[in-house]
């Protein structure tokens, strides 16, 4: 492991595999101004596919398609943006009036000047957003005069766009949709923005999802007791042990939901009668089975779950699926260092959500009457203290967030009273231990609170695989006099004497932190030969 940090840290030494998972929960307080390399060789598999998908929010840009961050000029913050938004100024061109776009017209507003471009059906004039936009006017350029809703899943899904650019909006494109998504339509006519009914997203969740050649979708059944409906998934695969249900119980609506690799399983009801507001959720990991238990509210007999809802029963890629969000309340916060803070996050009584390793949620808060989202990963419950686990403070999620002074989330969450409340979305990211298995070099880079999925990782690699070396090696770059480990920053030298690549190993490296780092991690992988499909980037 490699790390570099702004205050001293209390080194672990390398040992056993026991004491070396000691010496991490012991010091992670002392990791987050760092940045980290983990080392875990003969252990794990690349498979034959490539990870992550091509277009995947998780994969490094391909070159020449910088995400780069770039210097805003001085008033041209977020803050500065949503000021001018609310300012009257005319930032269509149109003077307030809503057209239908067609293909044709969207193509001729293609300059600096006059920039219009459409994301899911909706057609937008960004000139004025082109000084704003954190990655640069060249990078918002590439999304002028077409439909860029690929490119914009690619690097920003998380961004609520409706909400920042809500004043920017031209119309809807003039597209005639098939009939299945007409049909669709009709059912959520009731949807509308600025007045403008919201047509179908460019990639439709199916209604049904056509089956293999082989049935390795999942499916369910259910039973009832007197005082209990009793809904089993068979997932026809292993779960990883951190589980992958993801439950939420609304009123009479309840939505289910199973994170498998890549895929996402759906069952959405409204349901037949009343119940408690309460769920429990069972998981037999080894099979594949999870039981989601539901109190009913009178001990009468149902004759079915209930009326299938949108989507129901369908089997489709995550990034299809549209995020779920749910209330939770900030129950606690916990100092770690002089700049990051432990968020407790209790989940609403009908919600169960396990994450699986890998994956982050997105916490969205409206400020100044705008919608801002940031992905994060939650804590292994094991880095927390026992004195604020969340058994005791009755937390569900744990997030590890770094404040920084002119962030503006991070600044409204360090000042967020007890008791308030965040929307919580996702969980979300296709990372599974299947593309662990034909791994021989597995290299972890992280800095600061990108030590999170990292952690997650180490556990279940050395839960779940056998015969494994784990080497970590620290590294700080502001040590105190103290400090007798390595000193300096990450660059080429530290890395090759770091990243071996044996012959015919196969190799994953993982990268996260805050942007610069992962910048330049990651260009410097790449000038160590290791190609996209051996390098990972976790969000948050």
């Amino acid at each position: 492991m490699l790390k570099e940090d702004d205050e001293d840290c209390r080194a672990a030494k390398r040992g056993n595999i026991s004491a070396v998972l000691s010496a991490i929960s012991s010091v992670v307080s002392g990791f987050l101004g760092n940045w980290i390399c983990f080392k875990a060789s003969e252990m794990l598999n690349v498979p034959s596919q490539s990870f992550p998908a091509a277009g995947s929010q998780q994969r490094v840009a391909p070159t020449g398609q910088s995400r780069n961050k770039v210097a805003l000029k001085p008033g041209h913050s977020l803050l500065d943006w949503i000021r001018l938004t609310k300012s009257g100024r005319d930032l269509t061109g149109l003077r307030g009036r809503l057209i239908e776009v067609t293909e044709e017209e969207l193509k001729k507003h293609n300059t600096r000047n006059d920039c219009w471009t459409c994301i899911r059906g909706m057609v937008y004039n960004v000139s004025a957003y082109m000084d704003f936009h954190p990655g640069g006017e060249e990078e918002l350029m590439r999304a002028a005069g077409i439909d860029s809703t690929d490119l914009f899943d690619q690097v920003h899904r998380w961004v609520n766009y409706e909400s920042m650019l809500k004043e920017c909006l031209v119309g809807r494109m003039a597209v005639k949709p098939s009939p299945a998504l007409r049909a669709q339509t009709e059912k959520t006519e009731s949807a509308h923005m600025n007045g403008l009914s919201v047509p179908p997203p460019s990639r439709q969740e199916p209604l049904s999802s056509p089956l293999p050649a082989k049935d390795h979708r999942p499916r369910y059944d259910w039973f009832q007791t007197d005082g209990t409906v009793n809904i089993i998934v068979y997932t026809k695969r292993k779960i990883p042990s951190a589980g992958c249900a993801v439950v939420d119980l609304q009123g009479d609506t309840l939505r289910v939901e199973m994170l498998l690799g890549k895929m996402s399983y759906l069952l959405y009801w409204r349901l037949s009668s009343e119940v408690q507001g309460r769920v429990d959720v069972q998981t037999a990991h080894s099979v594949g089975k999870v039981q989601v238990c539901l109190h009913k509210s009178v001990k009468d007999k149902w004759t079915k779950v209930g009326q299938p809802l949108e989507h129901h029963d369908t089997f489709i890629q995550c990034k299809d699926r549209e995020l779920s969000y749910r209330e939770c309340v900030l129950v606690s916060k916990s100092d770690v260092t002089h700049d990051t803070q432990v968020l407790c996050l209790q989940l609403p009584p009908g919600s169960n959500m396990q994450v699986p390793v890998g994956r982050h949620v997105y916490l969205k808060t409206s400020l100044q009457g705008t919608d801002v989202v940031k992905p994060y990963t939650p804590v292994d419950q094991s880095l927390i203290p026992p004195s604020q686990s969340s058994a005791e403070m009755g937390s569900d999620l744990n997030l590890m967030i770094k404040i920084y002074p002119d962030g503006l989330l991070t600044s409204h969450l360090a000042s967020l009273p007890i008791g308030s409340s965040l929307s919580v979305g996702g969980p979300e990211g296709s990372f599974s231990m299947r593309i662990l298995h034909d791994v021989t070099h597995l290299y972890m880079l992280a800095a600061g609170t990108g030590f999170t999925p990292m952690a997650r990782l180490i556990r279940l690699a050395l839960q779940d695989l056998t015969s494994i070396r784990f080497e970590v090696e620290y590294v700080l770059s502001e040590p105190t006099d103290s400090w007798k480990g390595r000193r300096g920053r990450i660059d080429a030298c530290m890395l090759q004497n770091f990243l071996e690549r044996p012959e015919k190993a196969r190799c994953l490296v993982c990268v996260c932190g805050p942007t610069r780092f992962t910048e330049l991690a990651v260009q410097l992988v790449r000038q160590l030969d290791f190609s996209e499909e051996e390098i990972l980037i976790f969000q948050g």
